[in-house]
């Protein structure tokens, strides 16, 4: 019995430990460089762990990671609103390595607000 609580705790921190990774921190974005633009939808992804959105603005294509399918649709946000070709409102900040990243920290769509944090 102690055997299969100790294989079991050992199987579970190595399933933990081998998950984390794929998990990106919010530290990785300057939340000192507030970004704020208009751009059209050029392709969404509407998936765990996050939601991403391809948004151009003024020529630039900015990845826009969003918030958690499940927090999206808490506050509003479904797949047919962030779908190709619809026009939003991001707000967010730039990731400090990844070129032409985002994370969005309110995105406007019709000019309704949804905070995504």
């Amino acid at each position: 019995m102690v055997l299969l609580k100790n294989t079991c705790a050992v199987l579970l921190f190595c399933l933990c430990v081998s998950f984390s990774p794929m998990h990106h921190g919010w530290a990785n974005y300057d939340q000192k460089k507030v970004l704020d633009y208009t751009g059209v939808i050029q392709e969404s992804a509407y998936e765990n762990p996050h939601a991403t959105i391809k948004v151009t603005d003024k020529k630039k294509v900015w990845t826009v990671v969003l918030a958690p399918v499940s927090r999206m649709q808490t506050r509003g946000v479904s797949a047919e609103m962030i779908k190709k070709g619809a026009s939003l409102r991001v707000v967010g900040y730039p990731h400090k390595q990844v070129k032409d990243e985002m994370r969005a920290e309110r995105i406007f769509i019709n000019n309704q607000k949804y905070e995504l944090r």
